[in-house]
């Protein structure tokens, strides 16, 4: 409104620039700030962490578990016990019922906990094991598994990478039964795998089932854990890897791939539902393994052995 110049805050000049009374705040905020520094040194970088897991490996520490860890778990009932003691699924505690019937089974892993020195033996009442186990029928054993920590899935490559070994990956989408992730795991440690990468959430993790499963190559094959699937496998197509969809509907077939003597991630999806959508599109490739005898689909585990020995082949 005309007259009204000296309302406080008015803008009465169309001149641009920093006005008077802003300290120069906006000039300084045009200044540069150097050079971006190298992608080893910016905190979270792919490189980074690679630099800092090749660091802990030559200084003998082990490496950071980016990944996580996953709850401890209770094997209950004498059967299960024994079974997992017998397959070394690492544990922390065998709780044996005080006054409990000292049968075969009982007696079996009392011993198997006692061998290696590692597990503790702990008598409780019942009303206690009842308490952990949340009223289940524990027959008056109860195995405390530790919790698992996962590698985070940079660290796969990088110490592949350090070994002067071409990566060779698996990653898992939708796949929730802990055995078949044991399978997996196995398979990569026979034919010569880096590792294996899981989802954080609706996935299989690794449970005392999926110890049992891997045959004890779970000690020796590093299991990752990552937030995001796909961006996982982007940070993998970032660091020269090649990403394979394994799928029914591929556009190639398994034994026409030409990459998997290079470094590679291979996907397994569900046996029902396949690779998800976003995972799907984020593939470079997806294939399919011929079967003449008819199958509609394969196990996730044993589709991802089949994959694996062909590209063990191909790299021997």
């Amino acid at each position: 409104m005309a007259g009204n110049s000296q309302r406080p805050n008015r803008r009465t000049s169309n001149k641009k620039g920093a006005q008077v009374g802003s300290g120069g705040q906006r000039r300084r905020g045009l200044e540069g700030k150097g050079p971006t520094p190298p992608a080893e040194m910016r905190k979270g970088h792919a490189k980074q962490r690679a630099a800092q897991a090749k660091a802990r490996r030559a200084q003998g520490r082990p490496q950071r578990k980016g990944g996580g860890r996953s709850a401890a778990e209770l094997v209950v009932g004498r059967n299960s016990v024994v079974e997992a003691l017998r397959a070394h699924v690492p544990a922390s505690t065998l709780y044996v019922q005080q006054f409990v019937d000292n049968d075969e089974r009982v007696r079996e892993a009392v011993r198997l906990a006692s061998e290696g020195g590692e597990v503790h033996l702990m008598e409780a009442p019942k009303p206690e094991l009842d308490r952990m186990t949340k009223g289940l029928h524990h027959q008056g054993l109860v195995l405390q598994v530790p919790e698992y920590e996962y590698a985070h899935p940079d660290d796969l490559t990088a110490a592949a990478y350090d070994e002067g070994e071409v990566p060779l990956i698996v990653a898992l989408d939708g796949i929730t039964d802990p055995r078949n992730l044991g399978a997996v795991v196995r398979s990569v440690s026979a034919f010569g795998g880096h590792g294996v990468v899981v989802p954080e959430r609706r996935a299989a993790g690794m449970t005392a089932g999926a110890w049992k499963t891997s045959a004890g190559t779970a000690a020796r094959t590093p299991v990752a854990r990552a937030a995001n699937l796909t961006r996982a496998l982007e940070s993998y197509q970032k660091d020269g890897l090649m990403v394979v969809g394994l799928a029914a509907d591929g556009d190639v077939e398994l034994t026409e791939l030409d990459v998997l003597d290079g470094p590679v991630a291979v996907v397994v999806g569900s046996e029902g539902k396949g690779l998800s959508r976003l995972v799907g599109e984020t593939c470079d490739v997806r294939v399919r393994i011929p079967m003449p005898g008819g199958a509609e689909s394969l196990n996730a585990g044993v589709a991802a052995g089949v994959v694996l020995y062909e590209a063990a082949r191909r790299r021997s």
